[in-house]
């Protein structure tokens, strides 16, 4: 009975533990979206180049390769059943609906995430959060603030151009190589994707995906331990809990969208 009452006295203080820290999670980042201050703006303006300018590359890049891979195992699929004038369908419906915010969202972990953690864990380190403290200014309203509201700009201009750019690459070497029909591979998109159903509800779901990856990589990096070796724990455990929030969340979303 001993050791029951104390596996029982552990998954509660375990629990508790995690209940807490939700919690904090939830008022810290209320807090920080009702803080400003006079550099608001030029923090904002900061953060929209790290997490905007600062990721097209790799967004452009990866989105491109997609649409050029998507389009060919597509096409190989699709020829087994005399279907390959639906390849434009094909592409444009596992972007816009799946793969678009997805993918995106992970490219931007792997881009940007790590850059707010690595660079606000260094700055706990470095005692800079402590010194805006103790010369009056409120380091939420100047470092965490900024941060989320940058993100909740961004995030449907980057999903966008990501889908953009797959659905055109794709089209290029479908039309270019594969010998797929223009009109039909053009004619097919805009007949099947819906701009509500499915753009709409692609770049909210992409919204969510980006607030929480944010999330945490602010608060990973802003509460992280005063060592040096905290920053590589803080930056693997920004990418790994945003990876696995955001595949989960997609699973959630997706079951309540989908009809």
């Amino acid at each position: 009975m001993e050791i029951l009452r104390f596996k029982l006295e552990n998954i509660g203080r375990s629990f508790h533990q995690r209940l807490i820290t939700i919690g904090h999670y939830i008022c810290f980042f209320y807090q920080s979206l009702t803080y400003a201050d006079k550099k608001f703006f030029s923090q904002l303006r900061y953060s929209l180049v790290q997490q905007g300018t600062d990721s097209l590359g790799l967004i452009f890049l990866s989105s491109m390769f997609i649409g050029l891979v998507l389009a060919l195992q597509g096409y190989v699929t699709l020829t087994r059943f005399g279907a390959e004038q639906a390849l434009g369908q094909l592409i444009a419906m596992s972007m816009i609906r799946e793969l678009g915010p997805v993918m995106c969202s992970l490219v931007f972990i792997g881009r940007s995430c790590t850059t707010i953690t690595s660079e606000l864990a260094l700055m706990r380190i470095a005692m800079q959060i402590d010194s805006l403290e103790v010369i009056g200014i409120n380091p939420m309203a100047r470092l965490v603030a900024p941060r989320l509201w940058a993100v909740l700009i961004v995030s449907p201009a980057l999903i966008s151009i990501f889908i953009a750019v797959a659905i055109f690459s794709g089209g290029a070497i479908s039309v270019g190589v594969l010998g797929v029909d223009y009109g039909s591979f053009w004619s097919n998109i805009t007949s099947t994707v819906k701009f509500y159903d499915d753009v709409v509800k692609s770049l909210l779901k992409g919204l969510i995906f980006f607030f929480c990856a944010v999330a945490i990589a602010i608060y990973q990096g802003y509460f992280v331990a005063p060592r040096v070796e905290a920053v590589a724990k803080a930056t693997t455990r920004t990418v790994v809990l945003s990876f696995a929030l955001t595949l989960a969340l997609d699973f959630i979303l997706t079951s309540f969208t989908v009809h």
